[in-house]
């Protein structure tokens, strides 16, 4: 057998124990429930951080301010830093729309060891515990709710006894760029984190989506929730992590009716989405980079390759190989782009997404040790390694 056939046979035996033996990752029927209204419903505070989200607020904050919830509930959107006057379109906004009361604060710039999401999320979670909720609301300012978003996810919260209720929400997909690298995010992040894992009871695999994490207060102040994940860029998963490490249940599923408003037209935009977090994901270790581009390499661009190289070199073995891993590779993501309302034919060009994925984990780790980090919206954010201690 040639090398190549055997490589190929090596990319298909993964993608057989993908198919199998990864939590069903790429089944897309993890939802919340049906809505079974609780005896009672608990306070809830809702915790927005915003840095310069004046473009898209005025189509994500009425969702939340139109919440038909029967319980009491407020907002309080913590503006970090902006300087597109985000906080007083907010205020603007609360008054011409009504609903839910909204409380605009402003913690100023984080000191060091914290990012500045997380400083304004503490700062938010520390106005709303005067108010002794019982669940928090921690959804970013990008994110639009159905107006029973809140009643079900407190439902299923209750119901099922969950102190983390997540909701990945269902990204924009209208540009040809969004098409193509979208929905493979998620496919992506589920084959990371099978949802069906992460809701198990005794279960090691935690993960949140940080655009809507229904919190219960009390598995909040255990976890030491944000203080104890200050310094995190991947912060979703890290209060995932954080929660279930002190006992806490969680569950994570794809939405319905939370959807991100943001929208990400160029490749250019969904680049920088990616690249600013990506090596963060590998720890900053050269060893895991090394691994997760041979890992892409092994799974998703040698099926094509074997295909056709062998084709032109008349080795129909490999071409048969590699053309049956690129086929369960392509059925595994069919669901996600049903999800996603795409045609079917993207899925045989999930290889060339992959590519694009490997050359962004890439220009990740090139952008840290260019000493520029994790940047985003003006801030660049060091290694955790590198950040003092909490006294």
């Amino acid at each position: 057998m040639s090398a190549l056939l055997w490589i190929a046979v090596v990319s298909l035996a993964v993608w057989l124990w993908l198919l199998l033996g990864q939590g069903l990752f790429w089944r897309t029927d993890v939802r919340l429930p049906p809505r079974r209204d609780p005896a009672g419903w608990p306070r809830v505070c809702v915790v927005v951080p915003a840095r310069d989200e004046a473009a898209v607020l005025p189509l994500s904050l009425p969702s939340l301010l139109a919440q038909d919830y029967p319980g009491p509930a407020e907002i309080f959107l913590v503006d970090d830093g902006s300087t597109d006057g985000t906080g007083s379109l907010a205020g603007e906004l609360a008054r011409r729309h009504g609903g839910l009361p909204l409380t605009v604060v402003s913690p100023g710039e984080p000191p060091a060891g914290w990012t500045g999401k997380l400083w304004a999320v503490r700062h938010g979670i520390a106005l709303a515990r005067e108010r002794e909720p019982e669940y928090l609301l921690l959804t970013d300012a990008d994110i639009a709710h159905a107006p029973d978003g809140l009643r079900r996810l407190v439902s299923a919260a209750r119901t099922g006894g969950f102190d983390l209720v997540s909701l990945m929400a269902r990204l924009r997909v209208e540009s040809p760029w969004e098409r193509l690298v979208v929905p493979a995010f998620v496919y992506f992040f589920a084959q990371l984190y099978p949802f069906r894992w992460i809701g198990r009871r005794g279960g090691r695999t935690a993960a949140a989506a940080g655009g809507c994490v229904l919190l219960r207060a009390e598995a909040a102040a255990r976890a030491r929730v944000p203080d104890a994940i200050r310094h995190s860029v991947i912060d979703d998963v890290a209060l995932a992590r954080a929660v279930k490490g002190t006992g806490g249940r969680i569950w994570l599923g794809l939405a319905d009716t939370v959807d991100s408003v943001r929208p990400y037209p160029r490749l250019r935009d969904l680049w920088r989405m990616v690249s600013r977090s990506a090596y963060a994901q590998l720890r900053h270790n050269p060893l895991l980079l090394l691994g997760t581009v041979a890992g892409l390499a092994l799974v998703y661009l040698v099926p094509p390759t074997a295909a056709a190289w062998g084709l032109v070199a008349g080795g129909s073995a490999a071409a048969a190989v590699g053309a049956l891993a690129w086929l369960v590779m392509a059925g595994t993501y069919a669901p996600m782009l049903r999800y996603y309302r795409q045609p079917l034919w993207l899925a045989p060009l999930l290889p060339f997404t992959a590519l694009l994925y490997l050359l962004m984990t890439v220009d990740s780790a090139v952008q840290h040790y260019r000493g520029r980090g994790a940047a985003w919206k003006g801030r660049t954010y060091a290694r955790p390694g590198a950040l003092p201690e909490e006294g």
